[in-house]
């Protein structure tokens, strides 16, 4: 079954080309052109991948990002005529997993779509069955989710991946471009802070103690503990 790929931006121009671009390579593909529409067709297309431009009417992609912080396999590239690191910073910290600034190349953009795809994809070689546990924090790697005291963790594809390669390594430190090089699968145009927001936006969403599980290495980068450190 084709991957699903909703194409967001006010543009016409721009979406007409990015659209045919991913129908070209065998994506089904559905648009948008403006916040709220988008939120309509995540709704009733239910797409794998968004790509979604930040300055729009009715509802900027900050805001559609903010009405879909909970969602879940839906991964978000952003769009923007802005080249600010605070710009950047504020979408990631949304949940956006990656970010491109217009103008764009198209054959970058498809190659960012199709890794994030591919990161969605990927099971990791683990069987459903199998299960990582931090005491009440557990972590299923076969059907990409997570819970933490029984309630499912709403994690974001970007936050799971970096999640479980962390904690699949207890006490291997990755430095932040490893963990560019094997969550995002590519040289990551917004820079190694990226790495440094998805972790605290992890810390955020496993709260005290859980948060310790994530540890900074400075100057370096990160590592988890030992399972056996959480009762």
């Amino acid at each position: 079954m084709a991957k699903k790929v909703l194409v967001v931006d006010d543009e016409p121009g721009i979406v007409s080309a990015i659209a045919y671009a991913l129908r070209r390579e065998g994506y089904e593909v559905d648009t948008a052109a403006d916040g709220e529409e988008a939120l309509g067709k995540v709704s009733t297309f239910r797409p794998n991948a968004m790509v979604l431009d930040v300055m729009m009417p009715k509802l900027s992609g900050y805001d559609v990002c903010r009405r879909l912080e909970n969602r879940k396999d839906i991964g978000i590239i952003l769009l923007t005529v802005k080249n600010d690191i605070v710009d950047k910073i504020v979408g990631l910290e949304l949940g956006a997993d990656d970010y491109m600034t217009k103008p764009f190349e198209i054959r970058e953009l498809l190659a960012r779509v199709k890794a994030l795809l591919r990161r969605l994809d990927k099971q990791g070689g683990e069987t459903p069955g199998e299960i990582i546990e931090y005491g009440a924090l557990r972590v299923y790697p076969g059907r990409r989710s997570a819970e933490l005291d029984g309630q499912q963790l709403e994690l974001t594809p970007k936050e799971f991946d970096l999640l479980l390669l962390l904690l699949s390594h207890p006490q291997r430190v990755y430095m932040r471009e490893e963990l560019l090089e094997q969550v995002w699968e590519m040289d990551y145009a917004g820079g190694t802070r990226t790495v440094d927001i998805h972790i605290q936006r992890l810390r955020k969403k496993l709260g005290e103690p859980y948060q310790n599980v994530l540890q900074t290495v400075y100057g370096v980068g990160y590592k988890a503990i030992p399972a056996g450190s959480y009762p």
